[in-house]
């Protein structure tokens, strides 16, 4: 097993899931076919508890209006990070979740089912923050250093592409594990000595005195920008879900497209409300993140992840060879396309 990429993670549910989890709408007993076509009749009183993290997908959904049409009742959950979220689909504690695309493989190494149903991708979203009195101004600069390490999230990625491309193994560097959620107040405590960091806990980092971060172009190439919308073959098995997935799919597709031409609203009613960052931070986060695009569920997308999958192989951090083809529900790009084609929204960043 790699040494930090443990299949099973000790993360504890979020206490609001005691009442969700109940909610869940599960599986009949025949099951509906994972192969087949995806239904679409969502019957009366079906339900879906949705994970989000950052209130992103709920604040998108109501700021665009479409919220309240959903054809479903739903629930919100508030996670910190993707081995969060894996906990509770291993609970059977929500249907359906936004997160990056590390979770899919670690969802395969530990054999569960987890499947991605929509893609979205932006440019680099992510920063690497440096404590204040560090030094570090270059890739270069991270040998000997010690840096905040989240197994089964994007951000173990973007440190193991850190250090393949200044020519460093993790033998070189100090990796020390902790929660995502963490990483600021271990820099701010001179715990590590950098970390990686989204949107907008990044922005919040950089409020503390004598807080510094790696030239964005030292790191622009190290993420991919994707994050996707998951579910679970469990909770797919269920004709009601699945057709309750389905809309939720197209649903968030419109409203995060919404967010691509309304910019200004967008801000206010996310960066600022929300999350209490200021118009100018918004500003700057997006003119960083570009338009999001949400590109298709195919062998293109399938060999972008199986390259993420290698290169945490390389590193050694892979427990078992896994196939990144095996994390989709390739039905759903239907769905995708169908939504993107509606709202006017791009299936590239191109």
């Amino acid at each position: 097993m790699g040494r930090l990429f443990r299949a099973g993670c000790a993360v504890a549910l979020a206490l609001s899931l005691g009442a969700a989890a109940a909610c869940s709408t599960s599986s009949t007993a025949d099951g509906l076919a994972l192969d087949g076509p995806l239904p679409s009749q969502i019957p009366a009183g079906t339900k879906l508890v949705i994970a989000d993290q950052g209130e992103r997908q709920q604040v998108a959904l109501e700021a665009s209006g479409r919220l309240a049409s959903l054809p479903f009742e739903h629930e919100f959950a508030t996670f910190q990070g993707a081995p969060a979220i894996l906990e509770a689909f291993r609970a059977d504690a929500v249907d359906v979740a936004w997160a990056g695309e590390i979770m899919a493989v670690q969802s395969l190494v530990a054999g569960d089912d987890v499947q991605v149903v929509a893609a979205l991708q932006t440019d680099n979203s992510l920063n690497l923050g440096v404590a204040p009195g560090a030094h570090i101004t270059t890739l270069d600069d991270l040998r000997g250093q010690r840096i905040g390490y989240a197994e089964g999230t994007s951000q173990q990625a973007f440190v193991l592409r850190a250090l393949d491309k200044a020519g460093l193994t993790v033998d070189d560097v100090v990796l020390t594990p902790m929660a995502l959620p963490d990483f600021p107040d271990a820099l701010r405590s001179d715990q590590i000595d950098a970390a990686p960091m989204s949107e907008p806990v990044f922005s919040r980092y950089m409020q503390t005195p004598g807080a510094t971060a790696l030239p964005f172009g030292e790191i622009a190439d190290l993420s991919e920008g994707l994050s996707y919308l998951y579910s679970t073959k469990r909770a797919l098995s269920d004709p009601a879900t699945a057709a309750a997935i389905r809309a939720y799919v197209s649903a968030y597709v419109e409203a995060v497209d919404w967010a691509n031409d309304h910019r200004d609203e967008w801000i206010d009613a996310y960066f600022v409300a929300s999350q209490g960052l200021t118009v100018a931070d918004g500003e700057r986060i997006l003119a960083a993140s570009g338009t999001t695009s949400f590109p298709h569920l195919d062998e293109d997308l399938v060999a972008v992840q199986q390259h993420t999958i290698d290169v945490i192989d390389d590193a050694g951090e892979l427990p078992r060879p896994v196939e990144a083809s095996d994390a989709y529900d390739l039905r759903f790009d239907e769905v995708v396309t169908a939504a993107v084609a509606e709202s006017g929204a791009r299936h590239s960043r191109d």
